[in-house]
This record gives C-alpha cells, sequence and structure tokens, in this order.
C-alpha cells in the first residue's frame, strides 16, 4: 500500500476514535445531569413488629396520711395561737391555748374545799379514836359512836369527790393546750387570736409527714391486673416514682364506676396534699404492625393517613445511588407515643419508606436515596 493510501485510512482510524470517545462522554456527561436533577430523600426500611406495649395512664390525687382538723375538746376562748399555716410542727408541740382564768379559778375553790374537807376528816378521825378508847370504859354509848363513824365516812365521801373535781379541772386545763397529735406541717388556720371556738371546732388542718399516698380509680375491667403489695410507676409533677399498692377497694365508685387504689409513695417523695398523681400502666397488645416517626405521616383522603414509600425503579451502573419513586400508601394508625405511630395498612416489610421532607416530594416523583436510616 502506498503512502496515501496509508496516511487515509490512518485519518478514518482516528476519526472512529475521536466519535466513540466523545459519545461515551456525552453519555456519561447525560447520565450525570439526569442523576442530578433527581431529589435525595433519606428512607427507611419498615420492619414488621408482631405485638406493641401500650401504655395507660390512670390519674388520682396525692393524700397524706394523715391529714387532721385539729381542735379543742372543749369550748372556749382563743388566748394564744403559736403557729400559722406552713409551720413544720412536732409531736406533742403546744400550737394553741384557751383562756383558762375561770378554770384556774374552779382549781383554787376545789382546793380549798378540799382542804376543809381533809381538816373535817382529821377532826372526825381523832375523835372517833378517842370514843373507841371511852367505848372500853363504858363512857360512851353504841349510838354515838354510830354517829362518829357514819360522820367520817361521810366527809372521807365528799373528800373523793373533791379530788374527782380536781381531777377533772385538771384535765381541763391540760385539755386547753391544744397538742399537735403527731409529726406534720399546719396546712390551714380556721381561727384568729379572741375567738370563741366550740367543742370540737377545728383551729388547724394538720398534714402529717409520713404515709403519703395515692389514690387512683382504674377501670373495673383492669383492676384485676393489679394486687396488694405490687410495685407501679407513678408520676407526681413529672417526678417519676416506684411505687407500692398498700390496698385495693373492695366496691365500685357508682360516679367514676372505677375501683380505687390506694399506692404508698417512697419516703423520699417530695409531692404536695392534693397533687394529680399519675399511674402508668403497660400491656402488650397482640396485633401486627409497623413503628414509624409521626413526622413520616401525613394527612390522606376523607381522613385518613398516608405514608409515602420509596418504591424502586433501577440502579445507576457504576454508582451508589438508587433511583425510586414515590408512592402514597393509606395507611391507619393503632397506637402513638410522644414522637412514634404504630400503624398498619396498605404496606408490607422491608419497604422503604420517606421519614422527612415530604412536603417537598409528589406522588410518582423520581428520588434518589442516598442514604437509608436502620
Amino acid at each position: 500500500m502506498d503512502i496515501a493510501a496509508r496516511r487515509s485510512w490512518r485519518a478514518i482510524a482516528l476519526c472512529v476514535i475521536a466519535a466513540t470517545t466523545l459519545t461515551a462522554c456525552q453519555k456519561e456527561v447525560t447520565e450525570h445531569a439526569n442523576t442530578a436533577q433527581l431529589q435525595n430523600v433519606i428512607t427507611a426500611p419498615l420492619r414488621l413488629s408482631p405485638s406493641y406495649q401500650s401504655e395507660q395512664v390512670f390519674t388520682g390525687t396525692i393524700r397524706a396520711g394523715n391529714t387532721t382538723g385539729v381542735g379543742f375538746e372543749l369550748s372556749g376562748k382563743l388566748s394564744e395561737l403559736n403557729v400559722d399555716s406552713g409551720a413544720n410542727v412536732r409531736q406533742g408541740q403546744v400550737l394553741a391555748k384557751l383562756d383558762t382564768r375561770l378554770l384556774e379559778a374552779e382549781r383554787q375553790e376545789i382546793q380549798a374545799s378540799l382542804a376543809q374537807t381533809q381538816a373535817d376528816v382529821d377532826l372526825a378521825t381523832s375523835t372517833l379514836k378517842r370514843n373507841l378508847e371511852l367505848k372500853k370504859s363504858g363512857y360512851v354509848s353504841e349510838q354515838l359512836l354510830d354517829e362518829t363513824q357514819t360522820q367520817l365516812a361521810s366527809l372521807e365521801a365528799a373528800k373523793k369527790r373533791l379530788l374527782a373535781s380536781q381531777h377533772a379541772n385538771q384535765l381541763k386545763l391540760d385539755k386547753s393546750h391544744l397538742l399537735a397529735p403527731f409529726d406534720g406541717i399546719i396546712s390551714q388556720r380556721q381561727h384568729n387570736l379572741g375567738e370563741v371556738v366550740a367543742a370540737g371546732s377545728p383551729v388547724f388542718t394538720l398534714i402529717g409527714n409520713i404515709n403519703t399516698e395515692a389514690y387512683i380509680g382504674v377501670p373495673v375491667a383492669i383492676a384485676n391486673q393489679f394486687s396488694t403489695g405490687q410495685n407501679v410507676k407513678v408520676t407526681v409533677h413529672n417526678q417519676p416514682f416506684t411505687a407500692k399498692i398498700a390496698g385495693m377497694s373492695a366496691e365500685v365508685n357508682p360516679i367514676s364506676r372505677t375501683v380505687q387504689l390506694r399506692i404508698s409513695l417512697p419516703e423520699h417523695a417530695r409531692v404536695i396534699n392534693g397533687e394529680i398523681a399519675y399511674l402508668h400502666q403497660q400491656q402488650t397488645v397482640e396485633q401486627a404492625g409497623y413503628w414509624v416517626p409521626i413526622s413520616a405521616l401525613i394527612d390522606g383522603i376523607r381522613g385518613r393517613w398516608n405514608i409515602y414509600v420509596a418504591a424502586q425503579n433501577s440502579t445507576i451502573k457504576a454508582s451508589d445511588i438508587t433511583q425510586r419513586h414515590i408512592e402514597r400508601r393509606d395507611v391507619d394508625i393503632l397506637y402513638t407515643t410522644q414522637d412514634m405511630a404504630y400503624i398498619q395498612g396498605a404496606i408490607k416489610g422491608d419497604e422503604h419508606y420517606v421519614t422527612q421532607g415530604l412536603h417537598k416530594l409528589v406522588v410518582g416523583q423520581a428520588v434518589s436515596t442516598l442514604a437509608t436510616t436502620r
């Protein structure tokens, strides 16, 4: 072959190589351009669960083990108020006093009468002794001796009566001092200084520091899930406690139709009488479904809920990018927590659903999943 022919064939080969290279470059550029136009989404696989844990919450109130209206057993005028609402008191501490001037006068009168009676008893005793000595000599008649003995017995009875009156007077003086029956906190003061209070009228409301309990009603249908001595979870003002059921009511409340549980809180619980207490009860519901974040759900038609599933189209070779398209699926919400939902519906296990950014997507849109959460 001559030189001209060889040059011609070389030129043709170079053109073929250049054309092939150009086509491959254009294909790669087009492929990257199409990929760049896809919306990147984050997905997660659906994992089927045979059941879920449902938490039921029941409400009640906190009551101190001892809550008492403390008052005098006697009527009278308040002369001293030693404590006020909010004060911490100890058992036996004097909380208030009544005016005892009349009782003091009565006590002095009884003492005087008792002294006079005692003198009469002493005289009658001496007289009886002399008469007994004289009787031996025959100088005292039987009648006079009987009269002396009777007089002495009468005086002794009068003395006992006065001693009883003295004891009663002392009890009234003691009960004019209002003492704390147990350690606790004064919740309320119902009377003011100088008021005349009736017997039994509460002057203070005293709340004990120990045996704090929660009284919570539960439906009859689940009351058999609880038993005395069982540990339960109780929260009061966002404070979680492990408490123990101290007792259960033997009858149903006619208004709420619930059975009341009496739950003892631990000694370290810092709660206030009357606060709301919450009993948390876990139970297993045997129903298949899928856990998804609430953020993965969107409103559907006719009050239904929907979830976006990234259905697979194809995989772009020489790349880690998976191309998919968006499908809308109807689902039912069976149970929710603070940020998760347990659902079932037109979905199946291992399908990939979109976890976030749903407002940027439409049904049928082509997307790419660069990362998948587990």
